[in-house]
This record gives C-alpha cells, structure tokens and sequence, in this order.
C-alpha cells in the first residue's frame, strides 16, 4: 500500500484511488467494495480516510459533477443537539452557510466537504464548500478517542461560507446511493475483521492449537462468510437494478446489520482466542482492535435492529425475502 503514514499523504493516495475507483451500481459495485476491505484489512486508519472521499466523488456523480483535480473530500450530515447549520440564499453569492456542524471527519485536512444544512424548519439540502474559505472556523474540539486517532472529528463553524448546492432539497437521504454508500462503511468493517482474523490464524497455524482455538478460529471463518456472502448478494441486487427506493433501504439496513453482527462476534472469539498478551504487547494489534471499536458504532446496534423489523412489518407485500 502507498498510503503514507501521516493524514495529508493518505489523502493524496485517496485522491489517486478515488479517480478509477468503480462507482456504486456502475458494473463493478463489488471491486468498489473489495477495495474498501482490502485496505481495511491492512489500516483501518487509511480505509476511514478513503471511503468518505470516495463516498463524496460517488454522491458528486450522481448528480452530474465531478470533484476538481487533486481535491480531497469529507461528507457531513450528523445533526448534535444546539447547533444547526443553516442555507441562506444571498443576492449577490448565491447559496451561504451559518451556524455550526458537528462531528466533522478529517475537516482540518481535507480541502472540500459536503454538508447538508437546513434550507428551512424541515427541509435539509446538500452543500460543497471548500475549507479554505477565511469563514469556515474548524474548531479545536476534544477528540481523544483510543482508536482512529489520526481521523480527527470535529464541529465547524460557517459564518456567511459560500456554497454550492448538490441535488434538490432531500436527495442526500432519498437517494438509493446513500444506502449503496452505507454499505461501502460495513464492507470496511468486514475487511477490519479480517485483519483480526488473521493475527488468530497465525497464532492457529503456528504451532498445537487446542480444541478451543479451533473452536474461536472456525466460528470467526463462518462470521466472516456470513458478513461476505451479505456483501457479495447485495452487490448484485445493486448491478440487477433490484436496489431502489424502499428495497435499497431495507437492503442497506439488513446488510449493515449482518456484517455488524458478524464484525462483534468474530472481535469477542479472536479476544477470547488470543488473551491479553497481543492487547498489551502488539502495538498494530491494538491499534486495529480500538479503531474497529469506534468504527463500528456508526451502526446503531439494536435501534437499527428495531428499524430493520419496522420495515418488515409496515410493507409486508412488498418485503417478503424468506
């Protein structure tokens, strides 16, 4: 991998990745996907810098741009309790931004962001902004997690920031692509397991394992194919065209779960596996153990369990998959 070790040069090889990386539903959703996991399995860190970008060139796409050469890009649409970015249409500059966005991913390195912002009480549209506007404020924040260390998430403050409209007002979250998207993140959380995964295997492998590491090694390879049969079916739900609207939803819910699912299942079998030595005496082991901990509460646990059911029950004729 040519990575880098530092954020900026992590960027610069997610831009070069990003311009022939396969769009999602374009033929080639699932080496998108592979990708994601390959990188995933070597640095979870590297795979958090390059999915939002990729997901940005994606969502871009989909509305007919293209990012400007050697740009790199973040997207923002978590809402936080007392702060609200707000649209405003300006007379002589179009579209402007004020107020406040948190949970800002990587906007002290990144050179461009999409970010929804509310055009009125209920309707929130997605905005490009460049970070380089005197404007824009990226607030030193607290971000002291110990994992995705170098993923520095932060609030940022537009006051009177210009900006370019993508899509209508709701597309962001209409749109099939931001489900297509969401499953982009399991496949990197699938392919962080992997990396787990193989630490196991190479202790099994390396001399007399007992019966019970047989056990941890085995019931990680059926998560794992669990997680990757999930992937590899939704791909080709998503090339069938057999993915949109309130199918791509209830495929991206479903998808996310099952990988979710699988990622904690094979993480308690390798700790139980492994004991504590490699969690106290291999740097890169614990590194992948903590930066897939936090990676994986993006996914909500039993809420979009209950999520997942509701669809089932609201449109029974339509979501009929067993």
């Amino acid at each position: 991998m040519l990575a880098g070790s530092d954020v900026g040069e992590m960027l610069r090889w997610a831009v070069r990745v990003g311009e022939g990386a396969a769009l999602p539903g374009g033929g080639a959703t699932s080496s998108r996907w592979e990708l994601l996991a390959t990188v995933a399995a070597q640095d979870l860190t590297v795979a958090r810098v390059l999915e939002p970008h990729l997901d940005a060139v994606a969502i871009l796409a989909e509305d007919g741009q293209l990012p400007a050469p050697s740009t790199s890009w973040g997207v923002w649409a978590a809402e936080g309790p007392g702060s609200r970015l707000v649209a405003r249409r300006s007379e002589t500059s179009g579209w402007v931004l004020e107020g406040r966005k948190p949970w800002c991913s990587l906007a002290g390195s990144v050179s461009h962001g999409l970010v929804t912002a509310w055009i009125n009480e209920h309707d929130r549209r997605l905005f490009a902004i460049e970070l380089a506007d005197a404007r824009v404020t990226v607030e030193a924040g607290t971000w002291v997690p110990a994992g995705l260390a170098q993923v520095v998430t932060t609030p940022v403050t537009m006051a009177g920031v210009p900006a370019r409209a993508v899509g209508t007002a709701g597309w962001y979250l209409q749109r099939d692509g931001f489900w297509w998207g969401g499953i982009g993140v399991a496949a990197v959380w699938y392919g962080g397991t992997v990396g787990l995964a193989r630490r196991l295997a190479a202790q099994a492998r390396s001399g007399q394992p007992d019966q019970l590491t047989l056990m941890h090694l085995g019931e990680v390879d059926a998560a794992l194919a669990a997680a990757r049969s999930a992937l590899a079916e939704a791909a080709t739900q998503i090339e069938r065209g057999h993915a949109t609207g309130k199918m791509a939803a209830l495929l991206g819910t479903r998808v996310r779960h099952v990988v979710a699912t699988a990622v904690e299942d094979a993480g308690r079998h390798v700790a139980h596996a492994l004991g504590p030595g490699p969690l106290s005496q291999e740097p890169e082991h614990v590194a992948r153990v903590a930066d897939l901990a936090l990676y994986l509460r993006q996914h909500h646990a039993e809420r979009d369990a209950a999520g997942l059911g509701l669809m089932l029950v609201e449109d029974e004729d339509r979501f009929s998959p067993w």
